[in-house]
Formats: C-alpha cells, structure tokens, sequence
C-alpha cells in the first residue's frame, strides 16, 4: 500500500497532471509526469506521488486488482529514484495484466527515461 503522502487523491489532481504533464508510453504503461509546484499542499508531501489507472481493459476485477497491488509496490520501489517534486500518473494498458512486477518496474523506468533526465 501507498502511504498518503505519495497518493494522487483528487480528480483535480489527475487532471492536472494528465492535462499539463509530459507523456511517454510503453507495451504496458502510459506515463505522465509532471514537476508540482511548490504550496501549502505540497509542503507536507515527501517524495513523488502517484496516481494510477487501471480500467476494464485490463480485464475483470480481479486482474485489474493484481495489476494495481504490483503498480503499488513497483511505484514504492522506484519512489527513491524518481524527483521528490514528481506527480506521476500511470495507467495501464491491457499488456500489463500478464506483464511481470519485474516487467512493470522495467517498462516504468523506460517510459520515464524516454522524456525526463533520471
């Protein structure tokens, strides 16, 4: 599980970064990342947040729930390596329901090095 304060909670917050982030997909995954602004909000939080989007693509619920428990972790385990001032937003195509954690961490790190310096 995401502790809060690496947790996109807010639709707003999605679209935000969605609409005026930086894109970059792979097999499994669309990225979008975006640098927060520095506010009162943002004060608390230590380290990226993510936002992830697993639709009925993915397959039933069950699939998509295991693709989701997998992203989690994947997204703690990469939290360290990514800008602490990141919002990122993943979702999750239709290939990762049979994609590996390790398929995941690797198609996740690709995506982010395609457009930003990490």
């Amino acid at each position: 599980m995401l502790p809060s304060q690496h947790k996109l909670t807010s639709p707003t917050q999605f679209r935000r970064v969605i609409k005026g982030g930086r894109r970059a997909g792979t097999r499994t995954l669309v990225v979008h990342m975006q640098e927060r602004q520095r506010s009162t909000e943002d004060i608390a939080a230590s380290g990226p947040r993510f936002g992830l989007v697993v639709s009925k693509a993915v397959g039933n619920a069950v699939v998509r729930h295991r693709t989701s428990r997998r992203l989690r972790h994947v997204c703690m385990a990469l939290a360290g390596l990514l800008p602490a001032h990141a919002d990122i937003v993943i979702r999750a195509l239709p290939a990762s329901a049979e994609a590996s954690s390790a398929k995941l961490a690797a198609d996740l790190l690709k995506a982010v090095r395609k457009k930003w310096d990490i």
